[in-house]
């Protein structure tokens, strides 16, 4: 077991390593192609710049409130819309009548360009954090609502038909097998709900706001500052890095009953004991 576990932190040094030669890989040839001009610096910038750029406005401090500002937006959107994704999927998944005649305007809902609703947003809430929200909201939702849905109709039916042999009501299959089944396929789109919380942020700010990196990376783009519209999208890339990684967190913490998660707490225990 002890052996195993080092082998499973061995794998995850070797994917850091990896991970970390791409993003070398990748600045010392955007370095390259700027300093030898292939690449015009103008248009471009170069990555010394924007790394130095990000560094003063963090240690000035001036970037920490439209950081705030993006950060509680997001996180708002995406606890709203992962909410109301939750909590509708599993009702649907469990009424069938209701899913097929709410089918046609859910879909119909989802196909609506986003881009579109910003402006009617900005007209409904103004141009603070809640029309920002509501686009975040817009676009978390149904990537949630159709996986918690698929989730919840691909319970095994031998499983259902079991858990009812023994006994159980609505609530306790809801909690024992709805709920394991379809924890998985939220998490999966919590992972790609993430980056979209945080592009309904930025982009209501891009369109109009006051304050955000979105607002920003819009300033740096009306005074041609490539410099600035590259930092602001570092900070972006970051900043969805940090929030996926936490909901990693979350993941292997609620999903341990998992096979592999189930061996790795195993392969801690035993190791910690010996």
């Amino acid at each position: 077991m002890a052996m195993s576990s080092e082998g499973r932190f061995a794998g995850r040094g070797r994917i850091l390593f990896w991970q970390i030669a791409v993003a070398v890989i990748c600045l010392l040839t955007w370095h390259i192609l700027t300093a030898t001009k292939i690449l015009d610096p103008f248009f471009f910038a170069t990555p010394l710049g924007v790394i130095e750029r990000t560094w003063k406005d963090f240690a000035s401090g001036v970037i920490w409130r439209h950081l705030g500002v993006t950060l509680l937006e997001t996180v708002l959107a995406f606890a709203i819309g992962s909410a109301a994704g939750v909590a509708l999927g599993f009702w649907f998944a469990r009424r069938a009548m209701a899913a097929a005649v709410f089918d046609p305007y859910i879909k119909a809902a989802n196909a609506l360009p986003r881009v579109v609703l910003a402006p009617i947003f900005a007209l409904w809430f103004g141009l603070g954090i809640w029309s920002k929200v509501a686009l975040g909201v817009t676009l978390v939702f149904f990537i949630v609502f159709f996986n918690v849905y698929q989730g919840v109709r691909e319970v095994s039916p031998t499983v259902l038909a079991n858990a009812r042999m023994l006994g159980m009501n609505d609530r306790q299959l809801l909690r024992h097998v709805y709920m394991p089944s379809a924890l998985s396929w939220v998490f999966s789109s919590l992972h790609t709900s993430v980056g979209f919380a945080l592009v309904g942020a930025v982009v209501g700010e891009y369109l109009g706001a006051t304050a955000g990196l979105g607002y920003r990376i819009a300033q740096a783009e009306g005074v041609f500052d490539v410099v600035g519209v590259f930092s602001g999208m570092l900070v972006l890339s970051a900043f969805v890095v940090a929030i996926d990684a936490f909901v990693s967190v979350i993941e292997r913490r609620l999903l341990v009953w998992r096979p592999e998660s189930a061996a790795a707490a195993s392969a801690q225990g035993l190791g910690g004991n010996g």
